[in-house]
C-alpha cells in the first residue's frame, strides 16, 4: 500500500467485497430470510446445483490476496529482508511493507476459512466466517494504527477517518457474533466495507495522482479540511448507492426471477 496502486487495488477489493454484502442484504431483505440462506433462482438449481456449493468470494479473497503480494513484492528495492546484522546491530528493515504483507495474509486466511468451512462445515460456516472477519479487521486496525507513526498533514487526516471505519467495523464484527441473523448489522457492515474501499482509493488519488493536478498541501489547513468534507461526501453518495442497489434487487427479484 506505498503507492497509488497499494491505495487502488486493496481498496477495490474491499469495495467490491462490500458490494456483495449489499447485495446479500438486499435479497434478504426483499424475501424476508436469513442473510447467510438466501433464496436460489430457479436456474441455480439441477445441474447447476454444483457451483452452487462453491464459495466463490473466499476463492477472490484468496486470489485477491497472492495479487496483492505480488504488487507489494514487485515494489520492493533490493534484498527483502526482515532484519540486517551489521557490526552486531540489528536492524529491522522494510517494516512498512512487512505490514502490507500481514495485512494482506489476514485476507489470504479469511478466504480460506470461507472455502473450508462452507465444504467441511457447512453448518458452521456462517459463524466461522464471522468470527474471521473479526479477527482479521481486528488485525488491520491493529496495523493501520501503526501506520500513523510517519504520516503528517493531509496523509495523517486521510488515515485518521480510514481508522475510524475500520473500528466501526470491529464492532459490528464483534456485535454479529452474537446476532448473526441481525439485518441491522449487515447493512451498516456492507456500507462500512464500501466506504472503507472507496476512501482507500481516494486516498491514493490525493496523495499520489490528485484528479485537479495540484498536489495536496500538508501545511495548508485548507486542504486538511477538506479532506474531512470529502469523506463526508463518501459517506452520503454511498448510503445512496445501497438505496439504488435495494432498488435494483427487487426489480431483479419480481421481473427476472
Amino acid at each position: 500500500m506505498g503507492g497509488f496502486e497499494g491505495h487502488l487495488f486493496p481498496g477495490l477489493s474491499i469495495f467490491f467485497y462490500g458490494l456483495y454484502h449489499a447485495r446479500l442484504i438486499s435479497k434478504a431483505l426483499i424475501c424476508n430470510c436469513p442473510v447467510q440462506y438466501p433464496p436460489r433462482c430457479p436456474w441455480s438449481q439441477g445441474r447447476w446445483a454444483r457451483l452452487q456449493q462453491i464459495h466463490y468470494v473466499g476463492l477472490v479473497k484468496i486470489l485477491s490476496s497472492f495479487i496483492l503480494v505480488a504488487q507489494e513484492l514487485h515494489n520492493i528495492q533490493g534484498q527483502f529482508v526482515l532484519i540486517s546484522k551489521i557490526y552486531h546491530q540489528r536492524d529491522f528493515l522494510y517494516h512498512k511493507q512487512w505490514q502490507h504483507l500481514t495485512l494482506y495474509a489476514t485476507f489470504f486466511l479469511s478466504g480460506c476459512v470461507d472455502v473450508v468451512s462452507q465444504n467441511v462445515l457447512p453448518q458452521r460456516a456462517p459463524a466461522l466466517e464471522q468470527g474471521a472477519q473479526a479477527l482479521s479487521m481486528f488485525l488491520i486496525l491493529t496495523l493501520m494504527v501503526s501506520h500513523l507513526e510517519d504520516s503528517e498533514g493531509v496523509e495523517l487526516q486521510s488515515h485518521i477517518l480510514f481508522i475510524q471505519v475500520l473500528f466501526l467495523l470491529l464492532l459490528v464484527g464483534i456485535a454479529e457474533l452474537w446476532a448473526p441473523n441481525s439485518l441491522r448489522f449487515w447493512v451498516m457492515k456492507a456500507l462500512l466495507y464500501m466506504i472503507a474501499g472507496s476512501w482507500l482509493i481516494q486516498i491514493g488519488f490525493m496523495l499520489f495522482k490528485p484528479i485537479s493536478g495540484y498536489k495536496w498541501m500538508d501545511d495548508d489547513k485548507n486542504d486538511i479540511l477538506f479532506v474531512t468534507t470529502f469523506f463526508c461526501w463518501h459517506v452520503a453518495s454511498l448510503a445512496m448507492l445501497m438505496i439504488w442497489i435495494y432498488g435494483f434487487s427487487f426489480w431483479w427479484h419480481h421481473y427476472v426471477c
